[in-house]
């Protein structure tokens, strides 16, 4: 029986799932460091900066992050 520790479980956010034609995929350990990385990645791939995202847009991306083993 394979079992996993809290640490083996990574966060993610399908970038094309937050509404952009785009195939990206951020990982982190924490939501914290997905929505930083997400908001770093839309600013200079989509050129939307963090200032200027919506609070509906930032709520939406809080709830597409994803919990995934790190071993898949």
């Amino acid at each position: 029986m394979l079992t996993y520790n809290i640490s083996q479980h990574m966060k993610s956010i399908i970038c094309r799932e937050a509404g952009f034609d785009c195939p990206a995929v951020i990982k982190g350990n924490t939501e914290e460091e997905v929505i930083q990385k997400a908001e770093e990645h839309v600013s200079s791939v989509h050129n939307i900066k963090s200032e200027n995202m919506s609070p509906e847009m930032q709520h939406k991306m809080r709830g597409l992050i994803r919990t995934t083993s790190s071993l898949s």
